[in-house]
């Protein structure tokens, strides 16, 4: 009698193979790209590893071939629309150029070096970084290692790994210039109180345009880079209204809240009395409750671009570092008025 409790046996190559009524490296040849293998011999292992549930073992394959179809992506803040649809994308992409995505989340509190370090030992083809820039001696580790490493939207870790940027410069020049001209005099930008590489390029850049027209520029460092740290931030938004009549909001997850704080805690109406230019373009900015003007990050484009740096370094190892701009356009909604 069966014991219903006791695990099933996994079922091997060689079970394949004698079921079949082949070799063993007739079944592994099957399952092997490119190998040589006649159709008789590849139907009678396809049909017999179908009967007995039989799967490559793909990481064991990999530790054969000293290299996976395995790519890493290490992410943080994945409840950020911007981030889902991003890791979205890049793992439909590599899928498609048949590759396997491995997620690590790179909270604050996980360490990008470990997380980076620990997909090493798993022989991947690559590493795709969108969470806080890596440290120059993993990244090293990793040419030295032979394993591609894409950072996206991160300073230059110090090593030359290829690097994709959205065009910060151009961002806060699109936001400043559009509130300007929709008559706007006294501005403020908003931001998180802990700046990554990327936020921190947009305020910069805006700040530094305005400033050079002559316009001064309040800064509001507040909470985090969530909706509940844009309600927050709209508290201090508020203590100075009078002195802002346009506003720069640094990412669109964070202006959502500065939003709804705006007009339903303290009965600010947008764009009537503050105008308000966000930055990404997620899906929510379109929404008829938020219906906001901002400045697109086209994620589709960002991920293309990351994933054709991967491809090209994986085709040919020893070309010098890439450094790619990701480029970026304004879209107007509700929230200025038509300049």
């Amino acid at each position: 009698m069966t014991d219903q409790g006791s695990p099933k046996k996994q079922v091997n190559s060689f079970d394949v193979a004698r079921l079949a009524g082949v070799s063993r490296s007739a079944v592994s040849r099957t399952f092997t790209d490119g190998a040589s293998v006649s159709d008789e011999t590849r139907k009678k292992v396809i049909k017999a590893a179908g009967e007995l549930g039989y799967r490559v073992n793909v990481l064991a394959r990999s530790l054969h071939k000293q290299k996976s179809d395995l790519v890493g992506v290490v992410a943080a803040d994945l409840d950020n629309p911007f981030r889902a649809e991003q890791i979205d994308l890049l793992s439909q992409g590599l899928l498609e150029r048949g590759f396997r995505p491995i997620l690590l989340r790179g909270d604050p509190s996980a360490d990008v070096a470990d997380l980076i370090g620990s997909l090493l030992q798993y022989s991947v083809a690559g590493v795709i970084v969108t969470s806080d820039t890596p440290p120059e001696e993993i990244c090293r580790e990793c040419l030295e290692n032979g394993v591609p490493l894409v950072v996206v939207n991160k300073r230059d870790p110090g090593a030359p790994v290829d690097r994709v940027v959205t065009d910060f410069e151009a961002g806060g020049r699109l936001a400043f210039e559009h509130l300007v001209a929709s008559g706007c005099r006294k501005l403020a930008v908003v931001t998180p109180e802990r700046s990554s590489f990327s936020i921190n390029g947009r305020a910069l850049a805006f700040e530094r345009i305005a400033n050079d027209a002559g316009i001064p520029v309040i800064p509001i460092a507040w909470g985090t880079q969530t909706y509940e740290g844009g309600l927050e931030a709209s508290a201090h938004v508020n203590r100075v209204r009078s002195e802002v009549d346009g506003l720069f909001c640094t990412a669109d997850y964070l202006a959502l809240g500065v939003l709804d704080g705006l007009r339903h805690d303290y009965g600010i109406n947008i764009p009537e009395d503050i105008q308000l230019v966000a930055y990404d373009d997620i899906v929510q900015a379109s929404w008829k409750s938020y219906d906001m003007t901002t400045i697109v990050q086209s994620r589709r484009e960002l991920c293309e671009i990351t994933l054709n740096l991967l491809m090209r370094r994986l085709e040919n190892p020893d070309l010098p570092q890439q450094v790619e701009i990701c480029g970026v356009s304004l879209f107007q909604r509700a929230t200025t008025l038509a300049p």
